[in-house]
């Protein structure tokens, strides 16, 4: 755990692969985070959900539609379903209603398939990987290098799930443990919801990162007595860009200054998401990803999640 703490508080700028190297391989699949780990990212960022059997697994959500071939199989036709989570009514196919061995049948593709065409060509091809592959790919690949890779992992509606008897916290502590991450690894666990980072607190020495939407919530968290408030039970936070650069009618703006006041209270501030394809860019700045990045590492945050994280890593080391 000092080793943790000791990386937590002298890393540069981090790269974290958000879902893996996301813009290349269908996000949340062991050869998209390995890809990311290959392209020297620091964190590899797998978002958590559970199955039916109590098992972590990495999705960027519960409803699985859109990541994998599910509504394609005949056999799992009569668990589609309609429910309410944090406040939204979806439908489709929830990962709670499947045992993780019929999860493993299931077979990732790409989310975005008008977009990243190249990363679509790999649908078909992987499985959902759990927590405890994800953890074994980390320690492997970390072999032989100077400075392990780290996870960050994301609880996923950690609220919902307790209510349906599936807690999130408790699998996940025990999981890391189990891997004997805590020797050294670096870990960040990161939520956007505040009571469940105040449960993990007291459960937990692993850095705590309290995420932060630019919605209507946004100006009460990142006050400065809100940022008071989050150093009270977290270490980071992990904010939207326009938080941190507004953009002026679609372009890139001035820095808000949030960076400078979260340090002051010794708050780490991580940011996301950076991605290099032109519907997600500043108008100001398109065909041009690294520029973006070059302005956001400006403003001296301490990390950046990137779905290409070898363009944002070449960036921060002067390569591009």
């Amino acid at each position: 755990m000092l080793m943790a703490v000791l990386l937590f508080a002298s890393q540069p700028p981090i790269i974290i692969a958000h879902r893996g190297s996301s813009a290349e391989r269908p996000e949340h699949t062991l050869a998209a985070y390995e890809r990311a780990i290959d392209q020297g990212s620091d964190y590899i960022e797998p978002d958590l959900v559970i199955s039916k059997d109590g098992v972590l697994i990495a999705r960027h959500e519960n409803e699985i539609s859109g990541t994998t071939d599910v509504a394609a199989r005949p056999e799992f036709a009569d668990r589609k379903a309609t429910k309410t989570i944090d406040g939204d009514k979806i439908t489709g196919w929830f990962t709670e209603d499947f045992t993780l061995a019929e999860l493993k049948t299931l077979r990732a593709k790409e989310r975005l398939p008008l977009i990243r065409s190249a990363s679509k060509a790999f649908d078909g091809l992987y499985e959902i990987p759990t927590l405890a592959e994800i953890g074994a790919l980390v320690k492997e690949k970390s072999k032989g290098r100077k400075r392990p890779i780290g996870m960050y992992p994301e609880t996923k509606h950690p609220t919902y799930f307790r209510g349906i008897g599936l807690p999130l916290e408790e699998p996940l502590l025990k999981e890391l443990s189990a891997q004997k991450l805590r020797r050294g690894y670096p870990i960040f666990i990161q939520s956007f919801e505040i009571d469940n980072l105040k449960a993990l607190r007291k459960q937990t020495k692993w850095p705590l990162v309290q995420l932060i939407d630019a919605d209507a919530s946004a100006a009460k968290l990142t006050s400065d007595e809100g940022l008071k408030e989050i150093k009270k039970y977290a270490d980071g936070i992990g904010v939207a860009k326009d938080l941190v650069i507004a953009r002026e009618n679609g372009n890139l703006g001035k820095p808000t200054g949030l960076v400078a006041r979260a340090h002051r209270l010794g708050l780490k501030v991580h940011v996301w998401t950076f991605r290099p394809e032109n519907p997600f860019l500043p108008k100001n700045l398109v065909n041009n990803p690294e520029e973006e990045i070059r302005q956001f590492l400006a403003t001296g945050i301490d990390g950046l999640f990137a779905d290409l994280p070898g363009m944002v890593v070449a960036v921060r080391d002067g390569k591009k």
